[in-house]
């Protein structure tokens, strides 16, 4: 059950205490971004600094399993970040979107207990 369905059916039961919803959660996302470990590495030779501490170029061999982990950093409205991944087994099944696709719902994933956290605590103020 994805996270519409479940706000369907509470909202089904007529459930209406406070709550963090899937809208709140989306309204509460400043940006978006989105990488490979290889564009990471890549970045990071560019900007000088010394990503392997092994030292020398990484591998072709190593260069392709780092484009298979795709990275999701997600920037809130107050400036926090979360990041979310998805690593792909089989080079053959890799696909960009998708990739992007998981490793953003994995991110979102680790937004819900950070707002969920944020309401009790004002409800346990009483500011809500």
């Amino acid at each position: 059950m994805n996270d519409q369905a479940i706000e369907q059916e509470i909202q089904g039961k007529g459930l209406t205490a406070p709550r963090v919803t899937p809208a709140d959660l989306q309204a509460n996302i400043a940006s978006e971004h989105y990488f490979t470990a290889h564009d990471g590495v890549l970045g990071a030779y560019r900007n000088g600094n010394d990503v392997h501490p092994v030292g020398g170029t990484p591998s072709v061999q190593t260069s392709s399993a780092l484009n298979l982990l795709t990275f999701c950093v997600l920037v809130l409205n107050n400036g926090f970040t979360v990041t979310g991944e998805s690593a792909c087994a089989s080079p053959e099944n890799f696909d960009a979107e998708v990739g992007r696709k998981i490793a953003r719902q994995n991110a979102e994933q680790k937004i819900w207990p950070l707002m969920g956290y944020e309401l009790k605590q004002r409800l346990h103020e009483g500011s809500v």
